[in-house]
């Protein structure tokens, strides 16, 4: 039943973030000056983002500030099914190959433990449920790593991807932050 909720739930939020993105150059800016605020001072800090797909909000902007404030940036990289992400070091200009799923990922790069990720999803919830792709990815990487050491998940995402109620499983894992063009929303 949870499984049927989120399926329609996120029909529903691929349709809206597919409008959103056709307005993302109005939104980019501003989405950018509060994804740096959220994430507050970046040197010396490991910072996660993604190389985004089809209509997902593009936090390169974000990454390239806070690489420019001195922040180590990763990217993830999908090694199969089932299995947590692991993040190779990105940089502006660095050499990019196709990933699974279609995603760019650095030819090349150190692998990064990150303290922060900019977590992409296909929509949310007031309470800051996010509502991914489906595959897990993300929950089982950031329960990982948040056994290991304290970890913030900022989403990132246009503001008409807010749905009423994301349903909940055991295994999701929440948002510290959420950014959208209209500012940070915060449990």
């Amino acid at each position: 039943m949870t499984q049927d909720a989120k399926a329609a739930a996120r029909k529903t939020a691929f349709a809206a973030r597919k409008a959103a993105h056709a307005e993302a150059a109005h939104h980019i800016v501003r989405a950018t000056e509060h994804m740096r605020a959220a994430i507050g001072p970046a040197a010396d800090r490991i910072i996660a983002g993604y190389m985004p797909i089809r209509t997902e909000i593009d936090p390169i902007p974000a990454m390239t500030a806070l690489h420019a404030q001195g922040a180590t940036l990763g990217v993830p990289v999908i090694l199969g099914n089932g299995q947590p992400l692991t993040f190779r070091e990105w940089h502006p200009g660095c050499a990019l190959v196709e990933g699974p799923f279609g995603a760019q990922i650095p030819a090349e790069g150190a692998t990064v433990v990150p303290d922060t990720l900019i977590v992409p999803l296909v929509g949310f919830d007031a309470a800051l449920n996010r509502l991914g792709y489906g595959g897990g990815f993300y929950d089982r990487t950031l329960d990982l790593l948040r056994q290991a050491a304290p970890t913030r998940a900022i989403g990132f995402a246009y503001a008409a991807q807010e749905l009423p109620k994301i349903p909940q499983e055991p295994t999701d894992q929440p948002l510290d932050a959420l950014v959208t063009e209209r500012g940070v929303l915060t449990p």
